[in-house]
C-alpha cells in the first residue's frame, strides 16, 4: 500500500531513504533547508577494514555500508542514474613505523574473509610508491587498499534526489518543525504524513526538544579545502591516508579535496576560519608534491554528529511506531549513511531491516525529559 512518507534532512542517509522509499513506490517529501549538512561538506572515502575500533557493532555497520555501496551503485545504474559519485581507485595507507604498516596488512588480510570488497592488499616500497603517486614526498612504505574507493557527498546526494524528484517525489528547501500526530509545518504549510523518518544528523536535538526529548547529540564541526591543481587527470589516483586528520582525495580534472578538520568546541559554528584551511593545506603541501601551487577554489563547512559513546544509532523514536531516526555517525557518515538509510526505508515501508536493530537502537540516546 502507497504510504506518504516524510523525510526531514537531505543529507546521506536521507536521501537514500527516500530514494530506496521511492522505488518502493511510496509518496515521499523530503524537507532540507541545507544548512551545515555533513554529507556535502564531506570527503568520502570509504575504507574502513582497517580500523582498529573495538566496537563490534560499529565495524559490522561500516564493512556492510562498504558492501551496501555495490548494491546501490547497480540499483541506480538499473534507473539510469550518473553513478560517477562514486570512485574504486585504491587507498594509500601512510604510517611512519613499517611495523604499523605490517599490522594494518594482517589485519586486512584477517578481515578480507568476511569482507571480499577489501580487495588486494600490497605493502608497497618506496619505488613502487614513486610509480603510484608520483606526487607523493619521500616515504619508505605503504600499505595499498585496492578495494578503497571514493565518494562525492554532495554530488550522491544530488543523484539519489534526483530520482526522487523524477518520479513524482517532493524536495523542498524549507526547515521543518515536527508537530504532535505526525504533523509537519514547514513554509509550505503543516501536513500530516504516515511515517516520518528524522534524519537531521547533528540537529536531531533542535528538533526534537520543543517534544520534549532529550538527547544524547554534539555537534562536531569539520572544513574542507577543494584545490585546483594541474594534474587534470588525477581521476585515477588513489586517496592519501596518512597520520592523523587529514586526507588527500584527487577526484579528476584536477580537484583535490584535503582535509577535513575536526573541531569539538564549534560544533555549529558554520563561518570559514582561514588559519585552520591554510594548515590543512600547508600539512597536504608538505606530504603531496602536487598541491604545491594548486589554487583554493571551494571551502565545505558542515557539522558531524556524535554520540557520547560514539556509537550510531537508528529505529523507531521511543514512545513511537510511525517515526523513524538516525543520527551519531560521526565521521564514516558517508560509509555508514546509505545503509542506515536503507534500513530506514525498509521498516517505514513495512519489511524487515536486515541488521540487528538492538545494537543500534534510539533509546540510550533519546528519552524524554522529565
Amino acid at each position: 500500500m502507497t504510504q506518504s512518507i516524510a523525510i526531514i534532512g537531505g543529507g546521506i542517509v536521507g536521501s537514500t531513504a527516500a530514494y530506496y522509499l521511492s522505488r518502493f513506490g511510496h509518496q515521499v517529501t523530503v524537507y532540507d533547508e541545507g544548512t551545515g549538512q555533513a554529507t556535502s561538506a564531506a570527503a568520502g572515502i570509504i575504507c574502513p577494514w582497517l580500523s582498529k575500533r573495538r566496537n563490534k557493532p560499529w565495524y559490522r555497520l561500516a564493512a556492510g555500508g562498504a558492501a551496501f555501496y555495490h548494491q546501490m551503485l547497480a540499483d541506480l545504474n538499473a534507473d539510469g542514474q550518473d553513478t560517477s559519485f562514486y570512485k574504486q581507485s585504491g587507498a594509500v595507507l601512510l604510517k611512519k613505523k613499517a611495523k604499523a604498516t605490517q599490522d594494518q596488512y594482517h589485519l586486512g588480510v584477517s578481515r578480507r574473509q568476511d569482507a571480499p570488497q577489501i580487495g588486494d592488499l600490497t605493502i608497497l616500497s618506496e619505488e613502487e610508491l614513486e610509480q603510484l603517486l608520483p606526487g607523493l614526498k619521500e616515504q619508505e612504505h605503504a600499505l595499498y587498499v585496492a578495494g578503497g574507493a571514493r565518494v562525492d557527498g554532495q554530488q550522491l546526494v544530488a543523484t539519489l534526489l534526483n530520482y526522487v524528484v523524477e518520479n513524482g517525489g517532493k524536495r523542498l528547501n524549507e526547515r521543518a518543525h515536527l508537530m504532535a500526530n505526525n504533523i509537519v509545518e514547514s513554509a509550505s504549510g503543516q501536513h500530516s504524513f504516515d511515517h516520518i523518518i528524522l534524519a537531521t544528523g547533528a540537529w536531531l536535538p533542535h528538533i526534537l526538544q520543543p517534544l520534549g526529548f532529550e538527547v544524547d547529540i554534539r555537534g562536531q564541526k569539520g572544513q574542507l579545502a577543494v584545490l585546483q591543481t594541474a594534474d587534470l587527470d588525477n581521476r585515477n589516483l588513489p586517496v592519501i591516508m596518512p597520520e592523523g586528520e587529514i586526507d588527500i582525495l584527487p577526484l579528476g580534472n584536477g580537484r583535490v579535496f584535503v582535509g577535513a578538520s575536526h573541531e569539538n568546541d564549534l560544533g555549529y559554528d558554520l563561518t570559514k576560519d582561514d588559519t585552520i584551511i591554510q594548515s590543512m593545506i600547508q600539512n597536504g603541501q608538505a606530504l603531496f608534491d602536487d598541491l604545491k601551487d594548486a589554487e583554493l577554489i571551494e571551502v565545505k563547512v558542515g557539522t558531524r554528529a556524535y554520540t557520547s559513546d560514539f556509537s550510531p544509532f537508528f529505529g523507531y523514536l521511543p514512545t513511537s511506531e510511525t517515526i523513524l531516526t538516525a543520527s551519531g555517525l560521526g565521521s564514516s557518515g558517508l560509509t555508514t549513511g546509505p545503509l542506515i538509510g536503507y534500513q530506514l526505508a525498509l521498516l517505514a515501508s513495512g519489511q524487515e531491516a536486515s541488521l540487528p536493530l538492538d545494537d543500534y537502537s534510539p533509546a540510550p540516546y533519546i528519552k524524554l525529559m522529565g
